[in-house]
């Protein structure tokens, strides 16, 4: 059994549990404290977690507890086969997962950077954000969007993004490392790096979570990355602001982008659905990132001469 973050082959661990009706506040104990570790129900009285040292710990104590209160509960490792897969089970923690972060930013956007108490709403959002970020076991799209924009308000009461001291000078020959299947954003923003900062520009992919950075390199669109989501911009934003201000072509690819990544149709863009499939079609046929990147830049250096940009 792994010590840290899920197995490349994949196998579970399950409570199946019966709580009895009595003393009440038990059932409603158990489920919180379900939600707490990050485990997904797969059925009703059957719950899911990645299996780590760290989540059976934590099911033994909840199996404990409800044992000693005169109910019954049992924890499997097992692996799916049937009926329900992976894949399947996956997607149940990303989609739990980017419904925390979804409330996080609902929240984060209604914090005032000038009233009395916006510093203690950001640190308790921080502190909730962390709290997910333990549970995110497979990288949920919504943590950038949720870091991002807290970010912002961090800004706005005084700080300011890593990115903001950096020039293309500074960022030639270096390795731009991001996360593994590259989709939209991490597509449109190598195509940016190579094309508006660095032609030479090598790119590292790694795993969503663990990964320490080595010298010379610079992460983007990954949690703690020195370019990634910021308020609700998506990292292919920022970029453009940052380092190709005022080029309307790219302005219009990164509308397009922004609405596809994050789903929120800001900009309406008609473009938006048409090249959503695009991308979808470069990412089911290529497995390999550096092929997706290929692939996403042709498409690319067409959009952006289609909107007058120069070739």
């Amino acid at each position: 059994m792994d010590e840290t973050g899920p197995p490349a082959e994949f196998r579970w661990l399950l409570l199946f549990h019966q709580i009895p009706p009595k003393p009440a506040y038990l059932r409603v104990k158990a489920w919180r404290r379900l939600q707490a570790i990050g485990a997904v129900a797969l059925k009703n009285t059957v719950y899911a977690l990645p299996a780590t040292a760290e989540a059976l710990e934590d099911l033994q104590w909840l199996r404990r507890e409800i044992v000693e209160n005169g109910g019954e509960a049992s924890i499997v490792e097992a692996r799916l086969l049937d009926g329900i897969t992976d894949s399947d089970a996956r997607a149940l923690f990303l989609a739990a997962r980017d419904a925390d972060y979804a409330e996080l930013v609902e929240e984060a956007r209604q914090v005032d950077a000038g009233a009395d108490d916006a510093r203690a709403k950001l640190s308790r959002l921080r502190r909730r954000f962390d709290e997910v970020r333990r549970i995110d076991f497979f990288g949920a799209e919504g943590r950038e969007a949720a870091d991002g924009l807290l970010s912002d308000v961090e800004r706005k009461l005084g700080g300011e993004p890593m990115s903001a001291s950096a020039t293309p000078d500074d960022l030639k020959n270096r390795v731009w490392v991001t996360r593994r299947g590259v989709q939209v954003d991490r597509i449109a923003s190598s195509w940016l790096i190579r094309r508006f900062i660095d032609p030479q520009a090598r790119f590292k992919f790694v795993a969503a979570q663990g990964y320490a950075p080595q010298p010379g390199e610079v992460r983007f669109d990954t949690f703690d990355g020195e370019f990634t989501h910021e308020g609700d911009r998506c990292t292919f934003e920022v970029l453009a602001l940052r380092f190709a201000r005022g080029d309307a072509a790219l302005a219009a690819i990164a509308e397009i982008v922004h609405d596809i990544d994050l789903k929120d149709s800001k900009f309406e863009r008609p473009e938006a659905a048409g090249l959503a499939l695009a991308f979808s079609g470069i990412a089911a046929g290529e497995a390999s990132d550096e092929a997706r990147l290929e692939k996403g830049a042709a498409l690319l250096d067409g959009l952006y001469r289609h909107f007058g940009g120069k070739a």
